[in-house]
């Protein structure tokens, strides 16, 4: 809701013009001159600012000027359709605005609003920012009800200046609830939160989870002016998930105002039973996960060290059921196939939980919000957010848990399709890998087929509504065999209990799935940016060399095409386009020369941590400093982007020089 200083001036001037275009100080004049003749004609009481204001009112000039400020050439169809469309909240370097203007009289709208934070202790001591400096800074993602918000970043401080307004639109997804406006009741039932994620973002764009707190905005219908204000404890991650780490100060308002409110006690009562109904679910269920392995151990005493998992922790320290953390996702326009989706998870970085301490790693599974916003996570979170993608694509998509080479435990994605092929993906690389079993029981002379995956052992496998454990005499990979119907083969649960608290609605306490946001990167100008770096880059590194550059802006414009090719192979498997690029590279070297080319890869658009991780390579050092008759360099950058903040980065350095023999 809040406009940055360059668009409120740029705003005030276009409203500055206008007015000075119909010579509204003139009128404004006449206006005042009139009105205090007639007002001294009747006697001597002075001209109150109220007399003033009618008095322009009825000569129409406030009318006329809102006529001139009005935007004529807006469609009456475009403007309907607006009204029906929820505001939505966006950030394009930084700056949040409301790509909707206009608000729908059919809809009750939540404002929330952030008036700053304090006791963020851990930044205590950090210095005040000088304008232009680099710092390290605070964003904070909401999702309320299948919308995202993001603040503008704000420099880390005790006391960080988090000043933002977010619009949240309030309704129900029944049918016929479109175009009604939820009054007090229907809100109250209404019992998704207000999911909040503050990441921190150092000076050289790595990304670190704050807080995740999920916040109920009932108490704001029990307000008679229907405004509240309250203050939010934000609390840590993972094994600091009870150390307080900072305090948001909120103020919450119903758009249109509530004609009857509620009693703070029918408010605080709702919420108790919600409480109960959940406790009681995720009793019932732990009863019966309790029965259901000591079961399983019954079939095989080996079972005890097998992965099967059933529970794990989250950000804050809850633990909820491993089928909890996978849903049918559909990314709309955003992805357009499964493989596409695959490379799109594996453009999240890997980094698994912190840790105090030395020993052994600490396991924790994001939910999916904390995920995609702190761009990046460990295995399991990529696992899950491949399997609810696949899902979402229509195919059979399962989360395996077992271990890889060295003994190491690992997560991954597996697909079983109508013809009984069984495929692996690897979400970290997006590498897929068709699962042949072995059959024990042949003859020492008969071929077998030769694993290519790296997958040593597999403890049980999930989805959104399945879970079954692994139950083979055997636990290796190579010789499981998929039937999930065979009970002999795999034990599984209940779809019932796991519908119970893990379908969506199920209980309160589940966080709501996300919507996929597009991509924050724009390609071609993200691009020019970053080439135009390394190019500088690499020119300073040759001069300290004592080495003159010299560029050739025909040979980097021919390497696109081998970039785009790179990507294309990255995303389908497929390798195409290397024909047309070989033989525009020996069009473009002439005779006795000769050419090299070094391609690489990042997930970020770091340009100094680029460069100085391709010096690291022999090859790309012997191009970079490449010595010589007629030497010619190039460097091209492509940046592909992706949902989110996710993007491939590719850049390819080239020389060109005569050849002595």
């Amino acid at each position: 809701m809040s406009l940055t200083p360059e668009k409120a001036s740029e705003l005030k001037q276009i409203i500055q013009d206008h007015l000075i275009k119909m010579d509204i100080h003139g009128k404004i004049r006449a206006v005042l001159a009139e009105t205090l003749r007639s007002e001294g004609d009747r006697g001597d009481r002075p001209l109150s600012e109220a007399d003033f204001l009618t008095a322009l009112q009825r000569r129409g000039i406030v009318e006329e000027a809102m006529k001139e400020l009005s935007f004529a050439n807006a469609e009456p169809q475009a403007e309907t359709d607006a009204l029906n469309k929820s505001p939505r909240c966006f950030s394009e370097k930084g700056i949040t605005q409301l790509k909707t203007t206009n608000i729908s009289p059919l809809r009750r709208y939540l404002y929330l609003q952030v008036l700053g934070g304090k006791a963020f202790l851990e930044h205590l001591q950090e210095p005040e920012p000088l304008p232009g400096q680099v710092c390290s800074t605070f964003t904070l993602y909401l999702h309320f009800r299948n919308q995202r918000f993001r603040s503008k970043p704000v420099p880390c401080a005790c006391e960080p200046d988090l000043q933002e307004g977010f619009l949240l639109e309030v309704h129900r997804d029944g049918p016929g609830d479109a175009s009604k406006m939820a009054d007090a009741t229907t809100m109250l039932s209404i019992c998704d939160p207000v999911h909040m994620v503050l990441i921190k973002t150092d000076t050289s764009g790595d990304t670190t989870l704050i807080s995740s707190y999920f916040l109920d905005w009932r108490s704001v219908l029990s307000t008679p002016n229907g405004k509240t204000a309250v203050s939010v404890e934000l609390l840590g991650i993972g094994s600091e998930c009870k150390v307080p780490t900072g305090v948001l100060n909120l103020k919450l308002e119903m758009y249109p105002p509530l004609s009857e409110i509620l009693s703070p006690e029918v408010i605080s009562t709702q919420q108790s039973l919600e409480r109960q109904k959940n406790a009681e679910k995720e009793r019932l269920f732990l009863v019966y996960a309790k029965q259901w392995w000591r079961e399983f151990l019954e079939i095989r005493p080996s079972h005890q060290s097998k992965l099967v998992k059933i529970f794990a922790q989250d950000e804050n320290g809850v633990n909820r059921p491993v089928c909890s953390y996978v849903r049918v996702l559909r990314a709309g326009r955003l992805l357009e196939s499964p493989r596409q989706a695959a490379r799109f998870v594996s453009l999240l970085a890997q980094e698994g939980a912190p840790v105090v301490g030395g020993g052994a790693r600490q396991e924790q599974w994001c939910t999916m919000m904390a995920f995609l916003c702190r761009n990046k996570g460990d295995c399991e979170d990529h696992a899950t957010l491949l399997c609810s993608l696949l899902l979402g694509f229509g195919l059979d998509a399962y989360v395996c848990v077992g271990t890889k080479a060295k003994n190491t435990p690992h997560t991954w994605v597996m697909t079983c399709g109508t013809d009984g092929t069984v495929t692996f993906w690897e979400s970290l690389t997006a590498h897929r890998y068709l699962h042949q079993p072995i059959d024990p029981e042949a003859p020492p002379l008969v071929p077998q087929p030769k694993p290519t995956y790296p997958y040593r052992t597999l403890g049980c496998v999930f989805n959104h509504k399945t879970f079954l454990a692994n139950c083979q005499p055997s636990d290796s990979v190579e010789l499981c065999v998929f039937d999930f119907t065979d009970g002999s083969r795999w034990k599984a649960m209940s779809e019932e209990a796991v519908r119970s608290v893990c379908a969506p609605g199920s209980t309160s306490s589940l966080p709501p799935t996300p919507p996929l946001c597009a991509p924050s990167v724009h390609p071609s100008e993200a691009s020019n940016q970053l080439e135009l770096e390394m190019r500088y880059l690499l020119a300073e590194h040759r001069k300290d060399l004592g080495l003159v550059t010299v560029w050739d802006d025909h040979l980097s414009y021919l390497l696109s095409s081998a970039l785009a090719a790179y990507e294309l192979e990255r995303c389908t498997g497929v390798s195409c386009g290397n024909e047309e690029f070989q033989d525009a590279v020996r069009r473009a070297v002439p005779d006795g020369h000769t050419f090299k080319g070094f391609p690489i890869h990042f997930l970020h658009r770091n340009a100094r941590r680029a460069f100085a991780t391709c010096l690291r390579s022999p090859f790309c050092e012997e191009i970079v400093c490449c010595r010589g008759d007629h030497v010619r360099l190039a460097v091209r950058v492509r940046v592909f982007a992706y949902p989110e903040m996710a993007c491939a980065v590719w850049i390819m350095f080239a020389c060109k020089y005569r050849s002595v023999l």
